[in-house]
């Protein structure tokens, strides 16, 4: 429907900034053509009148609109056809030029490109066969998204009203196709050209810049398809509390909430901050390296979001804090002193800077949030920092503070987004891991020994794999009543004593999940599995899984033979009671 729209709207608008130079130009070269057939010639040796044919007239009109000059064709003019030639080469070069005039109005005319880019958007949005989401908003959070959906190999569709954003994406060096609209997200038209309601459109992700917009597209969205999966991001509990009653898959991403259970994780267990930040790929993380935010008195500068989400968190295990903020203090919260005011070195001290053991800077301004921490420094070296920064363009100034922790909201939101995308099953694995029961801190300390000894310092992928009709070997292994066990899939196929370096996270069946299978697991059609581990190893495990020859090895040891005189040897030499070692399929 959207498409058969766009092409009608391109057509009308072509049309009807066309329609009178196109009947200016047939009209001279009728009138032209005509007066050429019926103008008398040049007589012949026997006194003939010659007249020339409607297609040579038409030739000679053809040619010199061209400028291309071949002379009286096929016979010399008359006087009279010489003086209709040049009434007719003035009024077609007039005529030419209002209409060249008329087409580069028509290129400039703002409805017509907008319905010409929307046209080649949809027809680049019907070519994607595979899945793919539709992000709505491309600022520092759709871009850090959309760089992280290309390097696992996932399509997406954007859509943002800034045009500049959209050039910029049309620059990326992608490595799946990424289309770019620059339209509002918010008008149904660009979510059904953006091809909502296709199969293969697995979600929505709404994360403009404004709270109402992305209310406004999760409504939307589900409205056009109620079984497309919605991730919205959100700041606001009014917002958050009317998202939730959308139905069906809904996730609502707040990154102040999220950047707070991270940092409750990093100081119930600090191992995770540390695996959390390996598993997103961030700049110099390493599995060797934790955080260990300390336990003491706190400053907290800015209550806004994030200042009120950590101030929970702290005081949820019994840290003491110190809030400073322009605004008046909120009744309810646990908060030991709070000073009414901007940061500055007497508020500072005024909240007992000297005794701190750290502090968040975190207003909405980086400027400020860097003063603040230079401030403090000023007053106590020793301070654990955590600092808020808004704007990723000020990352070159952040990185050179040296600063314990920085939260970065867009890149907070697109990790938890790109999380919910490409591994699902990770939620589950991380409450598995940061729940409060005996020996979990253990736990955490073998995955991370494990990952370290199988993927070290090489990029991790984290990978889901859906065990469904697709995945032929293992189907049709399925369907003949074979067991198939998690230990063999982890077998290499290259040699049956080597094992992939992948560890797997979670198996989730059509009846409950398990956290760290072990091998012994029986793999059983509609299972979903998440991993981590190396490019090369999810190569080798997807070879296994779909294909039949080497599945059959690391099952039994043997190579089944593929063609059909490789299979007729192994016969011979089976009839003959030689022993081989490879093996016919039933």
């Amino acid at each position: 429907m959207a498409e058969a729209i766009d092409i009608n709207r391109v057509l009308f608008i072509v049309m009807r900034e066309m329609r009178a130079p196109i009947l200016a130009l047939i009209a001279v070269y009728s009138i032209s053509i005509l007066g050429m057939v019926f103008i008398p010639g040049e007589k012949t040796a026997d006194g003939q009148t010659q007249y020339m044919s409607i297609f040579h007239a038409y030739y000679f009109m053809t040619y010199t609109a061209t400028t291309t000059g071949f002379g009286e064709i096929p016979i010399a003019f008359s006087n009279a056809q010489r003086l209709w030639a040049i009434i007719c080469l003035y009024a077609s070069v007039i005529t030419w030029v209002y209409a060249i005039g008329s087409i580069i109005r028509l290129m400039q005319n703002p409805f017509f490109v907008r319905a010409l880019a929307e046209s080649r958007f949809s027809k680049r949005v019907r070519r994607i066969s595979e899945p793919y989401y539709i992000i709505c908003g491309f600022g520092d959070t759709g871009s850090v998204l959309t760089r992280g959906l290309s390097d696992y190999g996932m399509s997406a569709v954007i859509i943002d009203s800034d045009e500049e954003r959209i050039k910029a994406l049309q620059l990326r060096n992608y490595t799946v196709a990424m289309p770019g609209l620059c339209a509002d997200a918010g008008a149904p038209k660009h979510l059904l050209e953006a091809g909502i309601m296709r199969d293969n459109c697995k979600f929505v992700v709404a994360i403009t810049n404004d709270e109402e917009t992305n209310l406004k597209i999760s409504a939307l969205a589900r409205s056009l398809n109620p079984k497309v999966g919605i991730i919205t991001m959100s700041k606001v509990e009014v917002f958050e509390e009317t998202l939730a009653t959308l139905g069906g898959e809904v996730h609502i991403v707040d990154p102040f909430k999220t950047y707070a259970k991270v940092l409750a994780a990093a100081m119930h267990n600090p191992g995770f901050y540390a695996f959390n930040n390996w598993l997103v790929r961030d700049h110099n993380a390493s599995l060797t390296r934790y955080v260990h935010p300390p336990i003491g008195m706190w400053v907290i500068c800015g209550y806004g979001r994030m200042g009120h989400e950590v101030n929970r968190v702290l005081t949820k295990y019994g840290i003491r804090t110190a809030v400073i903020d322009p605004h008046d203090s909120k009744e309810g919260e646990h908060i030991e002193r709070y000073i009414v005011g901007r940061t500055t070195a007497r508020t500072l001290a005024k909240a007992g800077i000297r005794q701190a053991v750290g502090i968040l800077a975190g207003t909405d301004d980086d400027g400020h949030n860097l003063g603040i921490l230079l401030n403090a420094r000023y007053f106590n070296r020793d301070l654990f920092t955590i600092v808020r920064q808004n704007r990723h363009q000020n990352a070159v100034a952040f990185n050179a503070s040296r600063v314990d922790m920085i939260m970065q909201p867009s890149l907070v939101t697109a990790r938890r987004i790109l999380f919910l995308l490409i591994a699902p099953l990770l939620k589950s694995f991380f409450a598995y891991l940061l729940e409060n029961a005996p020996g979990r801190m253990e736990v955490m300390e073998n995955v991370i020994s494990e990952l370290r000894r199988k993927v070290g310092n090489r990029t991790p992928h984290l990978i889901t794999v859906n065990f469904d009709r697709e995945k032929k070997a293992v189907t049709k292994w399925l369907d003949e009543g074979k067991k198939v066990y998690l230990g063999d899939l982890l077998t290499d196929p290259r040699g049956k004593k080597q094992r992939l370096d992948m560890v797997v996270f979670v198996i989730k069946s059509s009846t409950q999940e398990y956290i760290l299978p072990e091998d012994d697991y029986e793999i059983k059609m509609g299972d979903q599995l998440l991993f981590c581990g190396t490019l090369l190893a999810h190569r080798l495990f997807n070879a296994t899984i779909n294909s039949e020859y080497k599945l059959f090895y690391i099952q039994t040891g043997l190579y089944l033979p593929r063609g059909w005189a490789a299979q007729w040897w192994l016969k011979l030499i089976k009839r003959r009671g030689l022993k081989s070692d490879v093996e016919i399929d039933a």
